[in-house]
């Protein structure tokens, strides 16, 4: 075959070669000019010898050659490529194009067929030169023509199956296809994407890259498909196109139309296109080389192959190769393992490694190779090396018309057609799809060539399936009309082996099939109506044969999964095996289902109402197994909405969700997917948002869509715009710019629920912030817009408040991080101080935030509501506007710019300009204009280097402003702060001021002194001269109450200054001067405020991290005398301190803490003489405080201390703590005490005690009357509690853990034995030992014990315990003993003043061994007047058990006997019973608690014993055991006097259950039976009912914990009417319901002694609690109600509130874990008063909020009886527990509170530390699980010496730090923080 070319085809291909032309002859220009000159005899080229210059000179003589026409520009090209050493490619390209070596074809032929194999070919040749062989220049030529020859080879190939002879050549194969598949080419979308996005999903779990923001900068680019290889740069090495989409995109047709085109020549730059699918890779199994894949499975040579392989190598730069269908390999395709080295060329390889050495560039290098694939299978090794990256996006909406004009170009209905695609967007957005596109054409149609009235095409794609494969069969239809059903069951069995074709097919990861893999009739079938495709396959090196394959992969997965839907063998389980969701990326775990990528919808599909009856046909079932199969996959679906899914799955599920066409389904799923969706990196296409609003349209809730470097279609806006349930919509990428922008300003007013817009990230300018805010006003309730990170510019930000300012509910405005300067923030600026709704403008460095007051619309009032629109509109008009202009770069010449902008704004609340640069002068002109500016709350210009210059002019503002209320400045930290109060605030302030004072005097000067001012000038550094300038300035600030001067090194001489500024500032009420180096003779003199001015309240000196000396001040004025400060003048100073903290150099260590606090006293001059006296009196009454920590204090300095403060009255509490006091400084201290008359505490804490020193703090109690309580703490801290007078009280000393010992006892009890009243000794912790115990005891009676001595933790063992024991013979007031030798190692002995019978010994864990216990049994006997003993796990067996019990005994009364053991649990009740009357008294009381081990028998003196024959009687017709009735009548005998009986946790036999119900509950002076926590059988619990109804004379009653439901209930109802003296009924731990409350209502309602009723842990619903209420104030003597745990709600918690106001006796109130909220609190409030004996109140876990908790608080008040509260786990707020706080000193007998979890912080913990501390019986206070930090624990430490009753305050699991809580716990062994 001969190709002539034409001259243009030479110019252009010169033209596109020359660059490379001229570089490789540029190597020798001289053969060029000589062949010039050859070409070119008679033309003169002298001019070019003088050119030095290679290339310039090489493009001169192409000119030349060129011009003289294009025949001798043909010879002249041929010569070259003979002759010259060019590139292969450039060779290739220049013969091909001249025309050289076509008219030699024969004889090419011949020399290539005859060419002997030592001849060199290829590059050996081109190594040689142009003349290095005789005969190269034939063997090239034969080369050439064998080689052009293949192509024309693969070209007629290539025309056959693409191209125009396509269908002949498909009905030679015997391929039928339908005209819906053989339609022409439509040209799809194409978008070049970043290999670095793909690259990153490769490298991280390919299902969602959560939240990795897009890393490209513009969108990805649409590209032609000539684009993909031009944008390639040839570089001589292998060059990788990956081309992906989603199924359906038409990726393979795409392919085909590639060759087609290149065979038509439109692709010049390749010589050879090579097309490989990999659907035919598959059949190879055996390993092949190059060349056999070349040639042997593609398209083998007519002749010469070694020659054209040969070509093909040396061509390698001009060959393209196409892999199609890289997810249809089932193999794996890996990295080489050695990339680096190339593979031999004749080496056979596998498939996978042919593949990754192509890609590599190790076969062929410098070849183009071009990939397709879904997006699910992509090797990672394949997305490193791909040059150039690109999506398939199959149609967009002009496509979809393109292809349908064509598709109906022939019908008449086509207008119609494509009409009625455009005008249905669901339909639509399939279409873009080109797959679905065709089958909806063909369905569209189908339906028009009806000419129905109304066209109804399907909804799902599913149902697109079934609808064309009915349209496929029908058409073949030769007779008449013949129904759907009927065509179905025609041809019902090839149908069925179609799909297990299908479904075998994918299951073996088989997409074609042979002829033998097919039955016959099913071939038939399916080639008849267009399912199957027929082409030529190889099997390697064998023949060529039929190959078919489904039309579509998806069409195979259709009849895949019908075949799972008809099976007769498939059943629901198998189903839901099979069905899962897949993701857009393939992972590990799914390997074995890679080709099922639309499966899972098709069986989501086929579950649909819809295709039921396409279903009972196929399968020949009924419509109910038809229904059973689809609600597996509905369940599935169901299952699946509730896991962890991530975007792309949940698009998966709503697609799955949207082909059941299930509203029911989409509603719950809806409802499973938390109302938030997010979506990730992936793309998404109109189909995939359309399901998606299915989904949200279907619930009944607001969602958030989220989607972020997610690339979509401007389409896709539009399908948004249909979703009404849209509450927060979220856009995040670089992609998203104006188009994008302009798309979405059309679907946001349709969007009618929108509040929250998100477009971040993006590339929106002025223009699409345009079209965005055009349609904002239509958004109605929009509140938030989000615009961060766009591409707005300077010159746009002046119209954004404009454009914004008009959307109505508009709240917040973000344009952070877009291009703004300075002026844009001025401008910005300016129009949010004008525009009428904005309330907030903050811009720091890259943030802007606009905030908007979400009025500004105009919505119409109807004339009632006039009055109400009026106060809004003067609302608007009075608006504050904060004003935050942070880090902008503003400098000195914007403050005139700022200060008129300030002025124009009628009212700021906050104005911050920190972090600029206005500097002292721009500082300077904002104080002068601040008088004109209304500023409500603070004005910030921290970081805009001032200085102290600066400092003076906003120090200024103090006194030019009436409303500066405070003023901080740190020249070190450069913060400037002017704080503001509001005009209302102002007002108020004013009012009560001249309501208070009077007449007003001085005019303005009174008006400055309305306002209490605060001044904090602080870690400034001031030199002399700086301080002298803020002096002066000061000196105006008359009005200032609080002023802070802390660590300013200003030394003695500047607080000097500073303290003669006082009689200046005649409001001062408070003066810190912390970090100031003041020295400790200076705070001596300081500390003689305290005894010379009566107004002072507290002095607390310390050590502190940092310097620190604060002086506070009252507001009063005194007279003053030297102090021993330098620079205080003998002169009017301000005497008025109230707090004073001061920082110490010398002895007092780097950092101090002088704190000294002053009485508040009447402000106003008038007032001050009427009111001196009352108020001094007022003064002397309250208590003062003077601390002193963290000093070295000698005794000569403690006796000029004590001196001191000795002339102090009202001095009412002394701390010292951390001094490192000696034992002389405590004695002096100690000596000193009665001197200070009002002294209530001495604290000294962190002092380590000697010995010594503990035995003198002990002694102080004989040195002072007045001290009422010694306690020494841990050897380090000691209290000392003093009366005010001196009387005849008790004293208490407490030496805990002081390491006391045996050498330390005689000096001690000879200190003690001189106390007269000591009611309390506590010497726990100690070393005493048996010994020690011993001599302390030996002077017990010395020593007038009269409450309490505990011994607790020194160290005894068994003989120390019968020490302890002995006491109670030998000491007449000892009332109880109780020892325990465990980890607890308590030792306690209880007096009583009174003669008192009770003696009570309680013995732990003892551990007694056999030589103890007679020695424990003759002290036992020598005590005849022990009323109770309790033995508790003291290792004692039965036989000594038996033994006490018969040692045991008392000439009259009672004992109560209880053992505690573990063997008690395994005995049996006869056993323990025989055991219960072994004591010679008579029986009174039998308690068995098997969970605790415990026996318990009371036992009365003398024994009485009488005959109960009736009871025997009863016993022998219960056919028992002669030997148990013998038993039984011997225990019967010694309890005739039992009064009470208590079982607990046991399994009761038949025997014991008759002995219980016939003998025990019929004994006539049983008061009190208890069965709890036990087993009982139905018979059992019968005779238990029967033998209650014998207990006339019961008193209480107690069945808890046994089960009992309503039923057993109404039985026991008979036995309660007949217990007429019933007090206590327990029925707790139950499962009584409504109907069982019926029954105790009116069982109850005689029973007029009830005392207590206990229905908690039940099932009391409303109806029963409300017999329960109504039966409650009938209880005249009701005393207990406890019904927690019954999941009372609101209305009934007000019900019985209101029924506990007339319960005035009752003492105790339970309902805990309830669920009463607010207004059961509130209720309970008013019904508390009225409960005036209340004493234990529960309310835990009640739901109570703060509008419950504050008049709950309020109604607690009253309660003063209350002694325990317990309120935890309810949420009060702040509010409600300051409320309690304020209240908490009325509870004059509280003992115990709880406030677990009620999320109590810092801001409450002074309220309630103080309301603590004025509690005086208080003993446990529980705030665990709050959120109390150091701060709160620090308050409340601080509270803990003053209250001497307080055993514990548990603070568990608070965010206190763990050196605070070590700290504190030293201090105070009450304060619990933790459980271990």
């Amino acid at each position: 075959m001969q190709l002539q070319m034409e001259d243009m085809d030479l110019q252009r291909a010169i033209a596109n070669a020359q660059p490379q032309l001229v570089e490789s002859l540029s190597h020798d220009p001289e053969w060029l000019l000589m062949k010039a000159k050859h070409f070119l005899p008679h033309t003169d080229l002298s001019h070019v010898d003088g050119i030095t210059d290679r290339k310039e000179k090489v493009m001169l003589l192409l000119n030349a050659l060129e011009s003289a026409g294009p025949i001798l520009w043909k010879q002249f090209i041929q010569c070259v490529c003979m002759e010259g050493n060019l590139p292969m490619d450039l060779e290739i390209l220049l013969m091909s194009v001249s025309g050289e070596g076509l008219n030699q074809k024969q004889e090419a032929f011949a020399e290539a067929s005859t060419q002997s194999p030592s001849q060199p070919t290829g590059l050996e040749r081109r190594r040689h030169g142009s003349n290095s062989h005789p005969n190269g220049k034939e063997s090239k030529q034969q080369r050439l023509d064998s080689a052009e020859r293949y192509r024309h080879l693969i070209v007629a190939s290539v025309c056959q199956r693409y191209g125009n002879k396509r269908a002949a050549g498909a009905a030679v194969l015997g391929q039928a296809q339908p005209a819906a598949f053989s339609q022409a080419f439509v040209n799809l979308v194409i978008r070049q994407s970043k290999a670095s996005r793909l690259k990153e999903r490769a490298d991280k779990p390919r299902e969602d890259s959560a939240g990795m923001q897009e890393a490209e900068e513009c969108v990805d680019t649409a590209v032609k498909v000539s684009d993909l290889f031009e944008s390639v740069v040839s570089s001589g090495t292998t060059r990788v196109i990956l081309l992906f989409g989603k199924p359906g995109m038409g990726k393979t047709m795409l392919m085909h139309r590639l060759c087609q085109k290149w065979a038509e020549g439109a692709l010049p730059p390749f010589l050879f296109t090579f097309l490989v699918e990999f659907r035919q890779l598959n059949l190879i199994s055996r390993k092949l080389t190059l060349k056999e894949l070349l040639f042997d499975l593609l398209l083998p040579p007519e002749d010469c192959p070694d020659a054209v392989f040969q070509h093909l190598l040396e061509n390698a730069q001009r060959l393209l190769f196409i892999f199609d269908g890289l997810d249809e390999f089932v193999g794996n395709i890996d990295q080489p393992s050695s990339p680096c080295v190339s593979p031999a060329l004749h080496r056979p390889m596998s498939i996978s490694e042919l593949f990754a050495n192509f890609c590599f560039g190790k076969l062929l290098p410098g070849c183009t190779v071009l990939v397709t694939s879904r997006p699910k299978k992509l090797p990672d090794f394949l997305l490193s090396r791909a040059d150039l990256l690109a999506e398939i996006w199959g149609f967009d909406r002009e496509k979809v018309e393109e292809y349908a004009s064509h598709y109906f170009r022939q019908h008449s209905f086509k207008e119609q057609a494509i009409a009625h695609l455009k005008n249905n967007s669901k339909l639509l957005s399939m279409c873009l799809i080109p797959a679905l596109c065709c089958i909806v054409c063909v369905c569209l149609e189908y339906l028009l060539r009806k000419r129905l009235s109304k066209v109804e095409l399907p909804q799902t794609m599913t149902q697109f399936y079934i609808k064309m494969l009915l349209i496929f069969i029908s058409k073949q239809q030769t007779e008449g009309t013949v129904s759907e059903d009927t065509q179905l069951n025609h041809h019902r069995m090839a149908i069925l082996g179609l799909c297990d074709l299908a479904l075998k097919g994918l299951e073996q990861k088989k997409i074609v099939f042979y002829v033998d893999d097919i039955p016959e009739h099913v071939k038939e079938f399916a080639s008849l109506h267009g399912l199957l495709n027929v082409f030529e396959v190889k099997r390697s090196d064998s023949l060529p044969e039929a190959g078919h394959a489904f039309v579509h992969l998806s069409l195979q997965e259709f009849f895949a999964a019908l075949y799972l839907m008809i099976n007769n063998a498939v059943d629901g389980n198998h189903l839901k095996k099979k069905f899962s969701l897949k993701s857009k990326w393939t992972l590990k775990n799914e390997a074995r289902t890679e080709f099922m990528e639309n499966f899972h919808i098709f069986l989501s599909g086929l579950s649909s109402k819809e295709c039921r009856t396409f279903l009972t046909l196929l399968a020949e079932q009924n419509q109910a197994w038809v229904r059973n199969k689809q609600a597996a996959i509905l369940q599935s679906l169901k299952k699946l909405a509730a896991t962890n899914l991530t975007g792309p799955k949940i698009i998966e599920l709503c697609h799955c969700t949207y082909e059941t066409q299930d509203l029911e389904l989409a509603q719950h799923i809806g409802s499973q997917l938390n109302f938030k969706y997010e979506f990730r990196n992936f793309r998404l296409t109109p189909l995939d948002v359309s399901a998606l609003v299915f989904i949200i349209n279907c619930g009944r809730n607001l969602t958030h869509l989220d989607f972020a470097g997610c690339p979509m279609e401007l389409d896709c806006l539009e399908v948004l715009a249909s979703c009404k349930n849209i509450e927060h919509l979220s856009f995040r990428s670089r992609k998203y710019g104006d188009e994008f922008a302009a798309a979405l300003s059309k679907s946001l007013p349709k969007i009618k629920s929108l509040k929250k817009l998100e477009l971040t990230g993006g590339s929106i300018t002025a223009l699409g912030l345009t079209d965005l805010a055009q349609v904002f006003p239509n958004c109605l309730q929009l509140e938030e817009i989000n615009l961060q990170d766009n591409r707005l510019r300077d010159q746009d930000m002046g119209k954004v408040i404009g454009m914004l300012s008009r959307v109505e509910k508009l709240k917040t405005v973000d344009l952070s991080h877009n291009d703004i300067s300075v002026k844009s923030v001025l401008t910005l600026a300016k129009g949010a101080t004008a525009c009428p709704n904005v309330t907030e403008l903050h811009i720091r460095k890259d943030t802007i935030m606009i905030y908007f007051s979400g009025q500004s619309g105009k919505v119409p009032r109807s004339p009632n509501l006039r009055r109400r629109e009026q106060k809004k509109e003067n609302a608007a008009q009075i608006r504050s506007v904060k004003l935050r202009l942070q880090d902008c770069g503003l400098e000195l010449q914007h403050a005139g710019e700022i200060a008129a902008l300030l002025r124009g704004c009628a009212h700021f609340s906050e104005v911050d300009f920190s972090g600029n640069q206005l500097g002292d002068e721009g500082c300077r002109e904002l104080a002068k204009s601040l008088p004109e500016v209304h500023i409500s709350k603070q004005l910030d210009v921290s970081n805009n280097q001032i200085s102290v210059d600066g400092v003076c002019c906003l120090l200024s503002a103090v006194n030019t402003c009436l409303n500066v209320v405070e003023f901080e400045a740190s020249l070190h930290h450069q913060t400037a702060i002017l704080k503001f109060i509001g005009d209302k605030e102002f007002a108020s302030t004013h009012s009560r001021d001249t309501s208070r004072s009077g007449v007003q005097s001085g005019g303005s000067e009174s008006q400055k002194s309305v306002v209490s001012r605060k001044i904090r000038l602080t870690d400034s550094g001031f030199p002399t001269r700086d301080l002298d300038k803020l002096c002066t300035v000061l000196k105006k600030c008359s009005s200032v109450s609080e002023l802070d001067l802390s660590n300013n090194a200003l030394g003695d001489q500047g607080v000097g200054k500073l303290v003669g500024l006082l009689p200046e500032l005649k409001a001062v009420s408070s003066l810190k001067l912390s970090g100031n180096q003041i020295s400790l003779s200076a705070v001596f003199g300081l500390a003689q405020c305290l005894s010379a001015q009566g107004h002072i309240k507290s002095i607390d000196i310390r050590y502190v991290q940092g310097a620190c000396c604060c002086v506070f001040l009252s507001a009063m004025q005194l007279e003053t005398r030297d102090l021993g400060l330098p620079c205080m003048k003998r002169e009017r100073a301000s005497p008025h301190c109230v707090f004073i903290v001061f920082s110490f150099g010398s002895s007092l260590g780097n950092a101090q803490s002088v704190h000294v606090t002053f009485w508040e006293s009447v402000r106003n001059s008038s007032t001050r003489a009427a009111g001196k006296l009352l108020a001094h009196a007022q003064h002397l009454e309250n208590d003062r405080c003077f601390r002193l920590r963290e000093c070295t204090v000698s005794p000569k300095d403690m006796d000029r201390l004590c001196q001191i403060l000795g002339k102090c009255t009202g001095l009412t509490e002394l701390e010292l703590s951390r001094n490192a006091l000696s034992d002389q400084s405590i004695e002096r201290l100690l000596m000193s005490l009665p001197r200070l008359h009002s002294l209530k505490l001495l604290s000294i804490r962190n002092n380590k005690f000697s010995p010594n020193c503990t035995l003198l703090l002990a002694n102080s109690l004989n040195l002072c009357e007045r001290i009422r309580e010694v306690e020494v703490r841990s050897s380090e801290n000691a209290f000392l509690h003093l009366a005010r007078r001196i009387e005849s009280q008790e004293t208490s000393c407490r030496l805990t853990d002081c390491s006391i010992g045996q050498n330390e006892v005689e000096d001690l009890c000879r200190i003690l034995e001189q106390c007269g009243h000591l009611a309390e000794l506590d010497l726990s912790g100690n070393q005493l030992g048996n010994e020690g115990l011993r001599h302390l005891l030996d002077r017990l009676l010395q020593m007038h014990v009269s409450r309490l001595l505990n011994l607790s933790h020194n160290k005894i063992s068994q003989d120390g315990v019968l020490h302890l024991i002995n006491t109670l013979s030998t000491c007449r007031n000892v009332t109880e003993v109780q020892v325990s030798l465990c980890s607890k190692a308590t030792s306690l002995i209880k007096f009583t003043r009174e003669d008192e019978p009770r003696k009570i010994l309680r013995l732990t864990e003892c551990n007694f061994q056999p030589e103890h216990l007679p020695k424990l049994f003759s002290l036992l006997q020598k005590c005849t007047n022990l009323t109770e003993y309790i033995s508790t796990n003291n290792n004692m067996t039965t036989g000594a058990v038996e033994d006490l019990l018969r040692a045991l005994r008392k000439s009259l009364g009672t004992l109560r006997i209880s053992i505690e053991e573990p063997w008690v649990r395994n005995e049996s009740i006869t056993s323990l019973l025989q055991m219960a009357v072994q004591p010679h008294g008579s029986v009174t009381e039998i308690t068995i608690s098997k969970d605790k081990g415990l026996l318990r028998v009371g036992v009365g003196f003398p024994c009485r014993t009488e005959k109960m024959e009736s009871v025997v009687s009863r016993l022998n017709q219960c056919g028992l055991e002669a030997k148990h009735i013998h038993f039984l009548q011997r225990v019967i005998e010694k309890c005739t006097q039992l009064q009470e009986l208590s079982w607990s946790h046991i399994d009761l036999n038949d025997a014991e259950e008759a002995m219980l119900a016939n003998a025990l509950l019929t004994l006539p002076t049983l008061r009190k039976f208890a069965l709890t926590s036990s087993s009982v059988t139905p018979s059992g619990m019968g005779h238990l009912v029967a033998g209650l109804q014998q207990c006339h004379a019961i008193e209480e009653l107690n069945l808890g914990s046994l089960g009992l439901d309503d039923t057993a209930i109404l039985k026991l109802v008979p036995g309660l009417h007949k217990m007429p003296l019933l007090k206590r009924l327990l029925l707790n731990n139950n499962s009584i319901g409504s109907d069982g409350c019926f029954h105790l209502a009116e069982a109850l309602k005689n029973a007029p002694h009830m005392e207590e009723i206990n229905l908690s842990h039940n099932k009391i619903e409303h109806a029963g609690l409300e017999k329960i209420a109504t039966l409650l104030p009938e209880m005249q003597n009701l005393k207990r109600v406890n019904l927690s745990s019954n999941s009372i709600g609101p209305a009934g918690g007000e019900m019985l509130a209101e029924a506990l106001a007339r319960c005035r006796r009752v003492e105790e109130l339970l309902l805990a874990r309830n669920h009463g909220g607010d207004k059961t609190a509130a209720r309970l409030s008013l019904s508390l008063p009225s409960m005036c004996h209340l004493k234990i109140l529960h309310l835990q876990s009640n739901n109570i909020g703060s509008l419950g908790g504050t008049p709950l608080a309020k109604g607690l008040v009253e309660c003063q009886q209350l002694e325990e509260i317990s309120l935890s786990e309810n949420s009060f707020g702040e509010g409600a527990i300051r409320t309690l706080s304020e209240g908490l000193p009325r509870f004059t007998r509280l003992r115990k509170i709880e406030l677990k979890l009620c999320g109590i912080g810092d801001g409450v913990s002074k309220h309630l530390a103080l309301g603590f501390s004025r509690c005086p019986v208080i003993e446990e206070i529980i705030l665990s699980w709050n959120s109390l930090g150091d701060e709160g624990a620090l308050e409340l430490a601080t509270v803990l010496p003053r209250m001497a009753r307080l055993r514990m305050l548990e603070l568990w699991s608070n965010p206190v730090p763990k050196n605070i809580e070590e700290s504190l716990t030293k201090q105070d062994a009450r304060l619990h923080f933790s459980f271990f």
